[in-house]
C-alpha cells in the first residue's frame, strides 16, 4: 500500500509537466522549433545527430553499426548537456544520471575510508558498481586496482578523459549477449570525438559562497585536416582539474561538531534531543557518562609490576603541560563518584574530533593528454590511432594515530592487540599497553642492572608500570593516491567483397596506482619504544622527526592493473525485407585482464610486523576471455523490426556463459514507438571476490539495535529510550566486518527484460516510460551476520561460519560484556536479487522567435529492490538497504532532473531541478522490518526528508569565437537532510547530498574556439 500511494504522488508530479510539454510542442511544429538537447533518449534519436553529421552511427548495446536498432532504452549525455547543467566533469554527470542509485562510489567517500580511495563509479538500478560495464568506444577499460569494500572490481570514472568525449551513451538495459560479462544492470559507453578541427579551450574556477571547495579547470584541443578533403584528420588534447579538500570545521552545524545535542526529534511523545559525542563532553543534564581514552593526548594508570592489576585513576602523563589537544574540564566530585567515572582522571580533555580533524572530501587533482589521428586507408577503409595518459590524485589528513587497540584482521596471525591481555582470538604476546618500570637498548628483559628507571612512567619508582592510552599528540594520519593510466586504442574498418563490412579494434589499458600513509603507528616499532624509551611520551613536542619517523613509518604500496583487447566484427545484408535490410553481424573477441594489488598492510613477518588501522586487504589475479558473438535484425515489416544477439564467453579459469537477448520495437503510428527486450547475463566473480586477502569493513552499530539487557550492564540509565545514558564506549561505535577469501565462487546469472514506449506527437516533443525487471540469482555476498550479532549479544552460541572477536573491555565498566569489535564470514552465492522501476523522460522545445525553449525532465522509480536470503526477501527500496553495500546510504525510490533552458541567441539561461527522495531509517539486512524504523534513535524521526536543489547557469556569447558563463549551483542554499545512521558522510547522507552540503556555490568560466 504504502509502495502505491507513493506512486501515485510521484505520477501526478510527472502528469502535471505533461501539459507543460503539449503546450510548448504545438506552436514548436508550425515553427520548426530546433529539437530537444538529446538527454535521457533512445539510441535511435543518437543515431539521427550522426547522420546530421556524417558521422558514423554507434549504437550502444548493438554489434551492428550503420543501422539504429533502437530496441533498448539509452540515456545520451553530452558536453553540451552538461555545461548548462553547470556539471564540470563526466564523472559528475554520470553520478547525477537518474537510473545511478544505491552503492555508488563518489569521491567524497575517499575521505571517509573507502577501500577504493580515490576513485568513483556507478551502480546503475543499485545492483552495485560491479554489475554496471564501463566501456571506452565500445571496448572494455582496465579495473582500478583497488576494489569496492575490497572485494567487487570497477572501472574508475575518474580516468574519463573529458577533454574528448563526444558523448556519453549509458544503456539502461541487459547487454551480457552484446559485452559479455558485468552488463547486468546496464552499460556506460564513452564515445570520443572521431574528429576536430581547430583550437578550442576553456578555463574555469569556482567556490562556494563560504569560501570552501575551490575548484578550477582548464582545457585546449587543436586539430588539422579534412577526412573527406584531405584523407585524415588529427588533434591533440589537453586538460587539468583541481579541488581543494574541504573539513566538516568547513561546514554549517549540526555537520560540524561531534555534539548532536541539537538533533531532536518529537515522534516519542515527549521531545527527545542527540547525545554530546565530543570526547569527554558533558551531556545535555551536565552528566560525564564516562572517561574516552582515544583522544590526542596521553593518560597513565598505574598497575601492577606484572601488568595485571589496575588500581587508581587515570591522569594526564604530563600534567603540568595539560591537555595537548582539546580543551581541559575538572570534572565535579558528584561526576567522579559515579560509577561511569571511577577510572576517569581529575582533568579530562574534550576534543571535538570531527570538527578538528575528519575531512569531507579530499583534495582532487588531475591532469592528462590525448591525440588521436584518423585516416582514410583506400576508398572504403578508415583507421584511427588514439592514446591517452591520465594522471589522477588525492590526499587528505586524518586524526591521530593509535596506540591502543586492535590491529585489523591478519593474513597469516591472528590480530595483535594492546588493549587487551592475549587470548584464543589474539596473537601471541597481546597485552594491555603499559609504560614498564625499567627501559634498556636491549628492549626486554630490562633490570636496574641492564637499564635505566623509565623517565616516561610517572610510577617507575614504586615498581609499578603505566598502563598508557590516547593518541600521539603530534601526528595525524595522512592518506594520498596517484594514480597514473596508460591507454592507447587502434582501430580500422571498411568494407570487403562489396559488401561485408569489417570492424577490427583493438585496446591496451595500464594502471599505476600509488597508496602512500603517513602518521599510523607501526605495532612492533611502538613496542620498541616503550621498551628502549626513545620515543619522548612525556613531552611529544621534543622527539625528533627520525623518531616519529620510526614510531608511525612512511608506507608505500604499490598496484597495477592491466587490459588487454581485440575484437573484430563483420556484417552484411543477408535479404531485402518490407521493413529493410535483414543485417547479421558476427565477430569475437579476445580479453586479458589482471589486477595486482598486494596488502599495504600484510602480517608476512609477524603479527606486531604491521600498522594499526590500515586494513590487510589487497587481491592478485589474472585471466584471458575468449568470445563469440552474432546479432540478427530483420525489419520484417515497416512498423515492426527484430532482434536478436547472443554471445558465448569462456574465461581462463574455467567458467563458461552463454548470454542471448531478443528484442522488438513496433510503430503503429510515426509518432508512437513500442519496445521490449529480454536478455541473459551473467557476472564473474571479480579478483577481490576470490582471490582477496582478509578485508575488514566498519559498519555504524546504532544503540536501537543493542538489546537492552546488554545495555543494562552499563547502568540503569543506559537503555535504547534514553541513549544519553550510555557511554561513548556504545553510542559511538562501529563493528569490523571481516571478509575471508572465497575462491569457490560460481558466476552470478541474470535475467532482464525492459518494455517501453516513445511518443513523438509532434517532431518537438518526446515522452518516453520505460519499464525494467532485474533478477540476478546466485548473489555474490557475505552472509547475513545479524544471527551471529544477535547470539554475541545474547551470550549464546555463535552460529557456524561466523567468528565474532570482542573488543576491549570498556575502562569504566570493566565487569561488563564487551562491544564487538570483529565478525569474520566468508562470501557466498545465496542470494537472489530483483530490481525493477520505471523511467520517465519528457522532452520538447518551443520557439517563441526572439527566444527558444528547452525542457528535458527525466526520473527514474524504483518500484522493488530486494534480496531473497534463505527465502525470506528483505525489501532495501526507500530505506537504508542494503545498509552494508550501500555504507548505510540506501536505495532512492526517487530520483530525477528538470532541466529548462531560455536561449536569447547571444545570452542562455538555465535552470536545473534535483531531485532525490528521502527513506525511512530502517534496514531489513540489519534485522529490521521493512519501513519500521529499526534504525532511527529516540532522538530521530523515521523518515530522512527528500532533497531538492535548483541550479543555474547564464551564457554569454560574446561573438563566433568566446562565450562566458557564470553557474549558481545550489541557488537556494539548501542544505542535506541530516541523517545520523548512514556512515558514508557525517550525519548527511552523501549519495542524496552530493555537493549539496557545502551549500550555494559560484563558478564562471570562459570557452573559445577557432
Amino acid at each position: 500500500m504504502m509502495t502505491s500511494i507513493s506512486l501515485t504522488k510521484k505520477a501526478l508530479l510527472l502528469a502535471a509537466a505533461t501539459p507543460f510539454a503539449f503546450a510548448m510542442a504545438t506552436p514548436a511544429f508550425a515553427q520548426q522549433a530546433t529539437p530537444p538537447e538529446q538527454n535521457g533518449v533512445r539510441s535511435g534519436d543518437v543515431t539521427e545527430q550522426n547522420q546530421n553529421t556524417g558521422d558514423e552511427v554507434v549504437v550502444t548495446g548493438s554489434i551492428i553499426r550503420g543501422t539504429d536498432t533502437g530496441i533498448s532504452p539509452v540515456t545520451t549525455l553530452t558536453t553540451e548537456n552538461l555545461d548548462s547543467r553547470g556539471i564540470n566533469t563526466v564523472q559528475a554527470g554520470i553520478q547525477a544520471l537518474s537510473s545511478n542509485n544505491g552503492p555508488a562510489l563518489t569521491n567524497s567517500f575517499t575521505a571517509n575510508g573507502a577501500f577504493a580511495a580515490g576513485a568513483s563509479s556507478v551502480s546503475l538500478r543499485g545492483l552495485s558498481t560491479n554489475s554496471t560495464l564501463v566501456l571506452f568506444d565500445g571496448l572494455r577499460a582496465a579495473y582500478y586496482p583497488l576494489s569496492d569494500d575490497g572485494s567487487r572490481n570497477f572501472v574508475d570514472l575518474n580516468t574519463i578523459p573529458d577533454d574528448i568525449v563526444e558523448r556519453v551513451d549509458v544503456l539502461r538495459d541487459g547487454a551480457s549477449s552484446s559485452y559479455g560479462a558485468d552488463a547486468i544492470a546496464g552499460v556506460v559507453n564513452v564515445i570520443t570525438k572521431r574528429k576536430f578541427n581547430g583550437i578550442s579551450g576553456r578555463a574555469e574556477a569556482g567556490i562556494s559562497e563560504d569560501g570552501v571547495n575551490a575548484n578550477q579547470r582548464l582545457t585546449l584541443t587543436a586539430g588539422t585536416g579534412d577526412l573527406d578533403e584531405k584523407g585524415f584528420n588529427a588533434y591533440i588534447s589537453g586538460f587539468y582539474y583541481r579541488s581543494e579538500a574541504v573539513y566538516q570545521r568547513d561546514l554549517p552545524a549540526p555537520f560540524n561538531s561531534d555534539n548532536e545535542t541539537g538533533i531532536c526529534s518529537n515522534r516519542t511523545g515527549t521531545t527527545q534531543c542527540g547525545p554530546n559525542n565530543i570526547s569527554n563532553g558533558l551531556d545535555a543534564n551536565g552528566n560525564l557518562n564516562g572517561f574516552i581514552i582515544g583522544t590526542g593526548n596521553f593518560y597513565v594508570r598505574p598497575a601492577n609490576a606484572a601488568n595485571t592489576v589496575a588500581s587508581g585513576r587515570y591522569q594526564l602523563l604530563n600534567q603540568a603541560a595539560g591537555c595537548l589537544n582539546g580543551t581541559a574540564y575538572s570534572p565535579t566530585a558528584a561526576q567522579l563518584a559515579t560509577a561511569a567515572n571511577a577510572t576517569t582522571p581529575s582533568v579530562v580533555c574534550q576534543v571535538d574530533n570531527t570538527n578538528k580533524y575528519d575531512a569531507v572530501t579530499p583534495n582532487l587533482e588531475r591532469f592528462g593528454g590525448s591525440a588521436r589521428i584518423t585516416a582514410k586507408v583506400g576508398d572504403s577503409s578508415e583507421a584511427y590511432l588514439l592514446v591517452n595518459f591520465q594522471q589522477s590524485s588525492s590526499n587528505y589528513t586524518g586524526r591521530p594515530a593509535a596506540i591502543r587497540g586492535n590491529a585489523p584482521a591478519g593474513i597469516l596471525f591472528p590480530q595483535f592487540s594492546t588493549s587487551q591481555a592475549a587470548n584464543a582470538s589474539l596473537a601471541a604476546g597481546s597485552a594491555v599497553l603499559a609504560l614498564p618500570v625499567y627501559v634498556c637498548a636491549a628492549r626486554v628483559n630490562c633490570t636496574a642492572a641492564n637499564g635505566t628507571l623509565n623517565p616516561n612512567n610517572p610510577f617507575a619508582a614504586q615498581g609499578q608500570v603505566a598502563r598508557l592510552v590516547g593518541a600521539l599528540p603530534d601526528t595525524v594520519t595522512e592518506n594520498s593516491t596517484r594514480s597514473r593510466v596508460y591507454r592507447a586504442a587502434f582501430g580500422l574498418k571498411g568494407t570487403v567483397l562489396n559488401d561485408v563490412d569489417y570492424d577490427f579494434n583493438a585496446t591496451a589499458m595500464h594502471t599505476d596506482l600509488r597508496l602512500k600513509t603517513k602518521g599510523y603507528v607501526y605495532i612492533q616499532h611502538l613496542l620498541d619504544v616503550v621498551a628502549d624509551g626513545s620515543y619522548n611520551f612525556v613531552n611529544p613536542g621534543l622527539n625528533t622527526q627520525a623518531v616519529r619517523d620510526y614510531l608511525s613509518p612512511e608506507n608505500i604500496t604499490d598496484t597495477t592493473s592491466d587490459l588487454y583487447q581485440a575484437q573484430l566484427t563483420l556484417q552484411k545484408s543477408l535479404a531485402t525485407l518490407p521493413g529493410g535490410d535483414l543485417r547479421l553481424a558476427v565477430g569475437g573477441s579476445i580479453f586479458y585482464e589482471a589486477v595486482d594489488a598486494p596488502s599495504a598492510n600484510d602480517d608476512y613477518n609477524g603479527a606486531t610486523q604491521r600498522y594499526f588501522t590500515l586494513n590487510a586487504f589487497g587481491t592478485k589475479g589474472n585471466r584471458t576471455v575468449s568470445s563469440a558473438f552474432a546479432e540478427i535484425n530483420a525489419p520484417i515489416l515497416d512498423v515492426l523490426t527484430l532482434n536478436g544477439s547472443g554471445r558465448y564467453d569462456h574465461y581462463s579459469t574455467g567458467q563458461s556463459n552463454f548470454s542471448p537477448k531478443v528484442g522488438a520495437i513496433f510503430t503503429p503510428v510515426k509518432q508512437v514507438t513500442v519496445r521490449g527486450t529480454y536478455s541473459r547475463g551473467f557476472r564473474i566473480p571479480s579478483f577481490g571476490e576470490a582471490n582477496a586477502l582478509p578485508t575488514t569493513g566498519y559498519v555504524t552499530q546504532s544503540i536501537s539495535g543493542i538489546p537492552a539487557a546488554f545495555l543494562a550492564q552499563y547502568g540503569a540509565g543506559c537503555t535504547v529510550g534514553t541513549p544519553n545514558g550510555c557511554p561513548t564506549y556504545l553510542t559511538s561505535y562501529s563493528i569490523g566486518q571481516t571478509t575471508l577469501a572465497s575462491p569457490n565462487l560460481k558466476p552470478e546469472k541474470s535475467r532482464s527484460f525492459t518494455g517501453g514506449i516513445k511518443i513523438d506527437p509532434i517532431r518537438s516533443i518526446s515522452l518516453t516510460v520505460d519499464y525494467y525487471n532485474i533478477k540476478k540469482t546466485g548473489a555474490i555476498t557475505t552472509a547475513d551476520n545479524s544471527p551471529a550479532i544477535a547470539a554475541y549479544y545474547a551470550g549464546a552460541a555463535i552460529p557456524a561460519g561466523f567468528e565474532v572477536i570482542a573488543d576491549a573491555v570498556d575502562t569504566n565498566n570493566p565487569g561488563a560484556r564487551p562491544r564487538i569489535a570483529f565478525v569474520r564470514s566468508q562470501l557466498i552465492n545465496a542470494d537472489t536479487i530483483n530490481s525493477s522501476g520505471i523511467d520517465f523522460g519528457i522532452n520538447g522545445a518551443y520557439d517563441f522567435g526572439p527566444v527558444k525553449w528547452t525542457s528535458n525532465l527525466n526520473a527514474s522509480y524504483i518500484i522493488e529492490l530486494s534480496t531473497t536470503v534463505d527465502g525470506v526477501k528483505q525489501r532495501y527500496e526507500g530505506t537504508l538497504g542494503n545498509f552494508n553495500l550501500t555504507a548505510g546510504s540506501g536505495t532512492f525510490e526517487w530520483k530525477g532532473n528538470w532541466l529548462n533552458t531560455f536561449d536569447f541567441g547571444n545570452f542562455a539561461l538555465t535552470g536545473t531541478v534535483n531531485y532525490t527522495s528521502g527513506y525511512d531509517l530502517s534496514a531489513t539486512d540489519q534485522g529490521d522490518t521493512y519501513k519500521g524504523c529499526g534504525r532511527a534513535a529516540v532522538y530521530n524521526d523515521c523518515h530522512v526528508k527528500s532533497y531538492v536543489t535548483v541550479d543555474a547557469n547564464v551564457n554569454f556569447k560574446v561573438n563566433d569565437q568566446f562565450s562566458f558563463y557564470v553557474n549558481a549551483l545550489n541557488l537556494f542554499d539548501r542544505l542535506p537532510p541530516v541523517d545520523t545512521v548512514t556512515y558514508g558522510a557525517y550525519l548527511y547522507n552523501a549519495v542524496q547530498g552530493g555537493d549539496g552540503i557545502f551549500g550555494r556555490q559560484y563558478r564562471a568560466g570562459v570557452k573559445f574556439g577557432f
